[in-house]
């Protein structure tokens, strides 16, 4: 009966939308330091939901949290009952190896919540065995310490001055050991239908032109921006790539991005029903979203809001979340400004190959000296010379170079082996006297490699 209750009041949930969803009054809050954004939490008919609102108006609206698994009795999606809720804060400064700043202030507010979901034969948790108000601020109850018949879901959440960070974690102690992910069921729910510059949904790449449109313009511009090569997998028309910019109505920006990807897939967003966006995970070779052992933490799920889009290119909330150099000695690290030879073969005024003559190479036989060039290689002697010369002229530190080894007649697409060498130059550049003009100028050489996933290559 229990879960028959559940399944009733998923299929509500799922029916009415995010937006007939109402909090209730005894939510979990969390405020930003500055008091300007809120974020509430709670279990809902046993489904875990959070909302995001800034200077009290909608950012978020009550969206659920949750996970559907393979191979497993039980889906991360209901049945929850909260047993804890710990608050903490930090305000520091930390100084980061390179970039535009000294120093980054990591400042925020901080609720992590712990909930347990017991199988439909159990008796229910401690916590609710002990009549304990588990929605009391001040209850830290029994932070990841599983009562031993149940599978134990941490959600932890960051509150900054211009954005939200939470991810999942999954505590030694619990039911859950090693478990497989079908889909993570993170959902941000908009509240209308935003402006957004986006990108089409793919699993292999991030060459695309950025597009503007509505919300509601995603599935109708999406399959005409896709790119028509064995590069580029995408899964959905509703599909769009993080990070995603949107700005509202009345002039709010919001980026949904993620933080500290480490032993975990990187995510796409999947626009459903009602402006509502929900986690869509790269998939393995067998379609797996992700292979977890207790204990174990996903990457943060960020949502950055900023009153102006300034205020969100200065946002380091992104930086905060990640871990930090774990380089003990960065000393040798040097930031340096460079362009490249590469833009025109991107736009078509150059190519990357050598020469038509060989539709079919084999590295170490093939002759290119004894090939007709097509005339229309980039990375020869003449073009990279005025490269230099430019990147001297106007203050920049290095030139990329790319195409100037042998390889590029026959790379994409193939299946080969060998596909590259990476230490031969086509007949028209000569490396060490590249090499040697570009120190004379205080330029330095950085020499592209194309790896084209060949791993045994």
């Amino acid at each position: 009966m229990k879960r028959i209750l559940f399944l009733a009041a998923s299929l509500l949930l799922a029916a009415c939308g995010p937006k007939a969803v109402k909090m209730p009054a005894d939510a979990v809050a969390l405020r930003s330091p500055d008091g300007q954004l809120e974020l509430k939490f709670a279990v809902v008919d046993g489904v875990p939901l959070y909302t995001l609102d800034r200077a009290g108006k909608a950012v978020v609206l009550p969206s659920r949290l949750g996970y559907s698994l393979l191979d497993a009795k039980e889906d991360l999606d209901g049945g929850f009952t909260l047993t804890g809720t710990k608050f903490a804060s930090l305000d520091e400064t930390w100084a980061p190896v390179w970039g535009e700043e000294a120093s980054i202030r990591n400042n925020y507010n901080e609720l992590l919540v712990t909930m347990e979901q017991i199988p439909s034969t159990g008796s229910g948790t401690r916590a609710a065995q002990s009549g304990v108000s588990v929605t009391d601020p001040d209850y830290t109850g029994d932070l990841g310490n599983s009562s031993g018949k149940g599978n134990v879901m941490q959600v932890r959440f960051r509150l900054y001055d211009d954005g939200l960070g939470f991810r999942y974690e999954f505590p030694q102690e619990n039911a859950l050991t090693y478990f497989k992910v079908k889909e993570e069921l993170t959902e941000f729910a908009m509240t209308g239908d935003h402006t957004a510059w986006w990108i089409p949904g793919d699993y292999d790449t991030q060459e695309y032109n950025y597009t503007e449109s509505k919300l509601s313009g995603i599935k109708i511009r999406n399959e005409a921006m896709r790119l028509g090569n064995a590069s580029a997998e995408g899964f959905s028309s509703n599909g769009v790539q993080t990070a995603l910019q949107m700005k509202t109505d009345d002039g709010l920006y919001i980026n949904i991005h993620e933080a500290e990807v480490v032993d975990y897939p990187t995510t796409n967003l999947l626009l459903t029903d009602g402006n509502v966006f929900r986690t869509w995970l790269t998939p393995d070779a067998e379609g797996v979203k992700g292979r977890l052992q207790a204990p174990c933490k996903s990457p943060w799920r960020t949502v950055m809001v900023c009153e102006k889009a300034t205020d969100m290119l200065a946002s380091r909330l992104i930086l905060n979340l990640n871990e930090p150099c774990a380089i003990e000695d960065v000393t040798w690290i040097h930031p340096v400004k460079y362009m490249g030879v590469w833009w025109e073969m991107i736009t078509g005024k150059s190519e990357w190959s050598y020469t038509y003559d060989y539709p079919s190479v084999r590295l170490g036989e093939t002759d290119y000296a004894a090939s007709k060039p097509h005339g229309r290689h980039g990375a020869n002697n003449e073009n990279v010379r005025r490269y230099i010369d430019f990147a001297a002229e106007n203050g920049f530190d290095a030139l990329l170079i790319e195409g100037w080894n042998e390889g590029w007649e026959d790379w994409f697409g193939h299946q080969k082996d060998a596909v590259f060498d990476f230490v031969t130059p086509y007949p028209d550049f000569d490396l060490p006297g590249l090499n040697e003009y570009a120190h004379s100028k205080g330029i330095r050489l950085v020499m592209h490699h194309e790896t084209s996933s060949s791993t045994v290559n």
